[in-house]
C-alpha cells in the first residue's frame, strides 16, 4: 500500500466520523470478560494523532517512563482516564494529550474515531483520530513520558511488520500482536488499536 496516504482522503473515509462516536462495551469485550469478568470498564480516550508529513502520514506515540505503576516503559498513544472535567472522550484525550506531552487542543483537529477497545487493566478506551500540525510544540512530563517519537503509517500497513506474540498472564495464555519499529516495541492495546485503524483503511477504497 502506498507510503503517500492522504489525511484527507481514505484515511479519513476509514474512520468513524464525529457524528458516530463509539460506546461501550469494546470489540474485544467477550476476551476480556473472560480474564476480568462482565462488570464496568473505567472510560479512558487516546489520541491517534497523525502528522502528515513528506513521505506520508506519521504517528505520534510516547514511551512511558520506567517507574509507572501501570504499563511502565511501553511505548502507547497520548491518553489516559476520563475524569469529572472532561465534557467527552475528545475533551479527555486532548486534555491528557496536552498533559502528557504539552501539545496544545489548538495544533490538534479530531476528525472520527476507532472502535472502543477493552484493557486488562480495566479500562474501556475510546480512540480519537486526529491530525496535528506538523510544526507541533513538545513539552512532555517527565514524571510520565520518557520520549516522544514518530513512526510512518505505511510501516504499519505492511503486513509484514506484524507479529503475535504470546504471554501468559493470570495463569491464562493470551495471544496479543506487536509491531517492532526501529527496536521499539508496539504491542497490547496500543498495537491493537492500530492494527483496528490498519484494518478499517484496507476495507476502504
Amino acid at each position: 500500500m502506498s507510503a503517500t496516504l492522504d489525511l484527507d482522503g481514505r484515511v479519513r473515509r476509514a474512520v468513524r466520523t464525529l457524528h458516530d462516536p463509539p460506546c461501550a462495551p469494546g470489540w474485544n469485550h467477550v476476551e476480556i470478560a473472560d480474564l476480568l469478568g462482565p462488570g464496568p470498564r473505567r472510560a479512558a480516550a487516546v489520541l491517534v494523532a497523525l502528522i502528515e508529513r513528506d513521505a506520508g502520514p506519521a504517528v505520534l506515540f510516547t514511551q512511558r517512563t520506567e517507574h509507572l505503576a501501570q504499563h511502565a516503559g511501553q511505548v502507547s498513544f497520548p491518553g489516559g482516564g476520563m475524569e469529572a472535567v472532561d465534557a467527552d472522550a475528545i475533551a479527555a484525550a486532548l486534555r491528557e494529550t496536552r498533559e502528557e506531552v504539552g501539545i496544545d487542543a489548538t495544533q490538534v483537529r479530531p476528525f472520527g474515531f476507532l472502535d472502543c477497545f477493552e484493557t486488562i487493566s480495566g479500562y474501556c478506551v475510546t480512540p480519537v483520530v486526529a491530525d496535528v500540525d506538523p510544526g507541533y510544540r513538545l513539552a512532555p512530563d517527565p514524571r510520565e513520558v520518557a520520549d516522544v517519537f514518530e513512526a510512518p503509517l505505511a510501516f504499519f500497513l505492511d503486513p509484514a511488520n506484524l507479529r503475535q506474540r504470546r504471554f501468559e498472564w493470570r495463569g491464562r495464555t493470551r495471544d496479543v500482536w506487536e509491531f517492532i519499529y526501529n527496536d521499539r516495541i508496539i504491542w497490547g492495546a496500543t498495537a491493537a488499536m492500530l492494527l483496528s485503524l490498519v484494518r478499517r483503511i484496507e476495507a476502504t477504497p
